[in-house]
């Protein structure tokens, strides 16, 4: 089987080479393997209970031949994750789901080949996130080191609060958020971060901070120690800068939405007039967040002429970068995050075009030792003064969160297997992929593009008109079909399980296509695929 599995993988005759060289082992072998799954499982069947695993007394092979068995089926599922024959959903609807399996809770333990059928259980109705025809979300693919790295990482099971307990973590986000902020362009790579669970997290401690830098005495008194303050945003952006003012106090209604040009970058012009009404209403600006690569459009706001604005008017300027940040690795890409360098911080979700294994987000903050003042809270039973080690390791303290997990050892370990280079061409690779999308529908009969040009990240935006619609002359009506169109063939290519995309509104504009591309996997072929199955799935709508 494995044989036939590495011809099929390997090319070039690569796999027929590496048969050739380990089938006499396996004749061997497969009779070892043999007799150890049957021992394996005889052990299981014998005390079937959890209790007895580590650190029960004589628990070790119980919890060998039990993680093994684990191991088996989670390889087996990454195997088939790449497989494009393969369904990337087996899609149930919540009720019938919820009847299929026994996901019910009991006093009583079971046993463990009951918790084995419910790890395969789970992983059968799980979405391949992996599979190469899977473009959902921003976040795609899965990476072989960087699973590693988590399993190591949850192996470990230590807390990022302090150096005592996480030397190696703790100084593995040291080195690499100074990476980090080099790339960023900040001068030898200065300044402080953290890495978060998630980017609406690193975008709302860039606000607390902007705020902390303008009124430290919020920390202690409050929002009623403070003017109104008010943040600025483009339309475009990620909801989380207004979900982040509701929870810092702030308010959604003092986040102002700025206008966005038709290929959805922000209006310079618009955010300075903006700034000058507030502060004539008597409010204080005190925050702007620029987005580079918006969630729908994949767009870069001008980062040169809203740092100017920013500087003019001496408010804190936060660069988004959680979906479009990872361009910075690329040389033939970074120019669009031009003026970086310039923001006060910085959000970078390695996560999504770097492909790091959920959840992987990182705060990167040019002034060094201000997150430390705006979140310490001198707990004395974690974070002791007369410890015999530099203290400046022990970094929860800056942190909100006291429980922090470790993301850091998937980037670092992912980083040193592919290097900057090999990140860089996997940039590139996807953005070369949305581009031959691009060029394959734009004049396509049936596609309409909802903004004319190349994308400007691997986000391509596009209406399908089935036949039936193309010749329509009310455009009322039209619209109303049309409305109705991604989401009917979305929802059978779940029911089918062939592709997943995803789709929206936005604005005065009816539902579209938003493909986004940043799963290494996917290939030219699996962009053409898209492409006739949305076709096939829609012709007769």
């Amino acid at each position: 089987a494995w044989c036939q599995a590495a011809a099929q993988k390997f090319t070039g005759g690569i796999g027929s080479k590496l048969c050739g060289k380990f089938v006499p082992l396996f004749d061997y072998f497969s009779l070892f393997s043999s007799f150890k799954t049957t021992k394996r499982r005889a052990a299981l069947n014998k005390q079937p209970d959890a209790p007895h695993l580590l650190p029960a007394l004589d628990g070790d092979l119980k919890t060998l031949n039990f993680l093994q068995e684990v191991v088996d089926i989670l390889l087996a599922y990454i195997v088939e994750s790449f497989d494009r024959s393969t369904k990337v959903i087996d899609f149930h609807y919540p009720n019938e789901l919820l009847q299929r399996n026994n996901w019910e809770l009991s006093d009583e333990p079971e046993t463990l080949d009951d918790i084995l059928i419910s790890c395969r259980a789970t992983l059968k109705y799980a979405i391949k996130t992996a599979h190469p025809r899977y473009f959902n979300q921003l976040s795609t693919g899965l990476d072989m080191v960087g699973l590693a790295a988590d399993w190591l990482t949850s192996t470990a099971n230590t807390n990022m609060f302090t150096y005592e307990v996480a030397p190696v973590f703790v100084l593995l986000e040291y080195v690499t958020l100074k990476k980090m902020r080099e790339i960023i362009g900040w001068e030898n790579g200065r300044g402080d971060g953290i890495f978060s669970p998630g980017g609406a997290i690193s975008n709302m401690y860039a606000m607390l901070l902007a705020r902390y830098k303008m009124f430290p005495e919020v920390k202690e008194k409050g929002m009623s120690s403070v003017p109104k303050l008010v943040a600025f945003t483009s339309e475009h952006s990620h909801f989380s800068i207004k979900k982040g003012a509701a929870a810092l106090g702030i308010g959604t209604e003092s986040v102002i939405c700025i206008k966005a040009d038709e290929r959805g970058k922000m209006i310079p012009s618009d955010l300075e007039r903006r700034i000058v009404e507030a502060k004539q209403k008597g409010y204080v600006p005190f925050f702007v967040s620029a987005t580079a690569g918006t969630t729908v459009y994949g767009a870069f706001d001008p980062l040169i002429a809203i740092s100017d604005i920013c500087k003019k008017y001496g408010i804190w300027m936060h660069v988004d970068g959680a979906w479009g940040g990872s361009l910075l690795m690329s040389r033939k890409h970074r120019w669009k995050l031009n003026g970086v360098e310039r923001a006060n911080s910085m959000t970078w979700n390695p996560h999504k075009m770097m492909a790091v294994p959920l959840q992987c987000s990182a705060l990167l903050v040019r002034e060094e030792g201000l997150m430390q003042s705006c979140n310490q809270m001198h707990a004395c039973y974690l974070f002791q003064q007369d410890k015999h080690y530099d203290l400046s390791y022990d970094t929860g303290d800056k942190a909100l969160q006291c429980g922090r997990h470790v993301d850091i050892f998937k980037l670092w370990l992912m980083w040193r297997a592919k290097g900057t280079i090999g990140f860089e061409a996997q940039i590139d690779k996807c953005l070369e992929l949305s581009e031959y999308l691009y060029n394959k529908i734009k004049d396509r009969e049936g596609y309409e593009m909802v903004f004319d040009g190349k994308p400007q990240h691997t986000n391509v935006c596009f209406w399908y008109l089935p036949p039936g619609l193309r010749y329509v002359e009310d455009k009322v009506e039209k619209m109303k079909r049309l409305h109705k169109v991604a989401p009917t063939i979305k929802a059978r290519m779940m029911e089918y399980g062939t592709t997943m995309v995803s789709y929206q509104p936005q604005g005065d504009k009816v539902n579209f296509f938003r493909m986004v591309i940043s799963n290494p996997a996917a290939t030219f072929e699996d962009i053409d695929f898209l492409i006739e199955e949305i076709e096939r799935l829609g012709q007769d709508l």
